[in-house]
């Protein structure tokens, strides 16, 4: 644990070098929850003659089986051995992938529809894994992109399900897997950010609306984008009150910009929590140079990028006043950090 934790560090001041001075410690989980804490997962499917089916990560060309993987958790594994126990051939039910959120799990099939006959065994265990809604999603052509919006059938049990935090999510939603150390980071944004009546929070990338609920319980309006339909729906039920909208956060400039200029605002902050790549370049621009909110949460998973962006902030005015890196997913290489940034409203006047 020590080790990951060091290596961690280690790279993050290679790659955050610019601000070490505001870069805090890695923070991580105790010892015992090292293992069993990865709820949401996709993996490959592969069924051969010998060995049956396995589920595992692509290298190249070859699949990488992880039986009783020590990072999943109970209910991830015993619904992969349910799943090699109990499936059809390849043939009568050609799986590709293997998607976990939570309570809810995905078959994803290359093919047009399947047998609901051909999951009766499937079923028969299901409720023994901890599983609690099973949909099949017909995607002939699922690769890169895992879902299409059509060629959903729910095969099992519900179709929500709620988190550790209470929240509703479905099938394809992100959550974050460690609960405790995720109330953390939030805590620091908001403490930032400091939501409050009069305060608006404009919150890109918002997922099922887990931290648009935070800015409205303080009191704040809140805006949130999210590119997913699914976390749309699951957004809107969990942070009533919040202005919800889909599409990708460049897209949704125009109506953002119109709900932060017309609102009788005492202050403006903005959260983000973007995928690998980082803000698009031209909301990017448009944060940076045109809605310069006062504060900026920044919680990014990938250290390279985030650097990337933060210069481009620095350049128009904002201070980087700590970055706080958190161990959201032990026993791997992946490393999160949260980013708070201030603008100069000095600059501005001048």
């Amino acid at each position: 644990m020590s080790a990951s934790v060091t290596q961690k560090q280690g790279y993050l001041q290679r790659v955050l070098q610019r601000w070490g001075h505001v870069l805090q410690p890695v923070r991580s989980v105790q010892e015992d929850q090292r293992f069993g804490y990865r709820d949401r997962v996709t993996l490959n499917a592969r069924c051969d003659g010998a060995a049956g089916w396995r589920f595992g990560m692509m290298r190249r060309d070859e699949l990488i089986p992880i039986p009783e993987c020590p990072v999943h958790s109970a209910r991830v594994n015993k619904l992969v051995a349910l799943l090699r126990a109990t499936l059809p051939a390849h043939a009568n039910f050609p799986l590709a992938y293997l998607h976990v959120a939570g309570g809810q799990a995905t078959l994803i099939v290359k093919a047009r529809n399947y047998e609901p006959a051909d999951l009766d065994m499937l079923r028969a265990g299901l409720s023994a894994t901890g599983v609690e809604g099973l949909w099949v999603h017909c995607h002939a052509s699922a690769g890169r992109k895992l879902f299409a919006r059509s060629g959903w059938h729910l095969a099992w049990g519900a179709p929500i399900s709620l988190d550790a935090a209470g929240l509703v999510h479905g099938p394809a939603a992100f959550q974050q897997l460690l609960p405790d150390l995720h109330a953390q980071a939030v805590a620091l944004a908001r403490d930032h950010l400091d939501p409050a009546p009069g305060v608006a929070v404009l919150d890109l990338y918002c997922g099922i609306g887990s931290t648009l609920r935070q800015w409205l319980q303080a009191g704040a309006s809140a805006f949130g984008v999210e590119l997913a339909g699914g976390a749309v729906d699951c957004a809107r039920i969990n942070a009533p009150g919040a202005v919800v909208l889909r599409g990708t956060c460049e897209q949704r400039m125009p109506q953002a910009r119109e709900w932060w200029h017309d609102g009788n605002h005492s202050r403006r902050a903005c959260y983000v929590n973007p995928p690998r790549s980082g803000l698009e370049p031209a909301l990017l621009e448009a944060l940076a140079r045109d809605l310069r909110p006062d504060r900026i949460a920044y919680l990014s998973c990938s250290a390279g990028t985030l650097a990337r962006d933060l210069a481009v902030f620095e350049a128009a005015g904002y201070e980087v006043s700590s970055i706080a890196p958190f161990d959201f997913f032990p026993g791997t290489h992946h490393v999160e950090c949260l980013a708070l940034l201030t603008l100069d409203r000095s600059l501005d006047a001048g």
